[in-house]
């Protein structure tokens, strides 16, 4: 049974920095794209950042585009998100994603991920 467990969110002022962490069990992600979305309340959820399976494709959202910093380590199965310079309007729940299909392209939408985390909420206060 596949797991995504994800952790490091929390409390943090505007300014500050967080990194969050995916670790998937169950299955060997290393040949699936992978990605963060995030969920506000009373928003849609939406694609924050993307990584091709061997990491050497990214995508971000233009609105943390310089901020946030997403990264793989394959041996570890583990998917990261650091996010500096947080702002208020980061606050959300934020979900770790990874495509189902091997060597598949990073997907743009949370219909092209197959597998999901429970969300860690993420509060970055004024």
């Amino acid at each position: 049974q596949v797991q995504l467990a994800e952790s490091g969110g929390g409390l943090v002022q505007a300014g500050g920095s967080l990194r969050l962490s995916c670790a998937a069990s169950g299955r060997t992600f290393s040949s699936n794209a992978m990605g963060w979305f995030r969920q506000a309340p009373g928003k849609e959820r939406e694609i924050v950042a993307a990584i091709s399976w061997r990491g050497g494709l990214t995508y971000y959202a233009d609105s943390v585009k310089g901020r946030f910093t997403i990264s793989r380590d394959n041996a570890k199965n583990t998917v990261y998100l650091q996010m500096n310079s947080l702002k208020p309007e980061d606050t959300a729940v934020y979900y770790c994603a990874v495509r189902g299909s091997n060597w598949a392209p990073p997907g743009l939408t949370e219909y092209e991920y197959d597998y999901w985390g429970q969300g860690t909420q993420v509060t970055v206060s004024s």
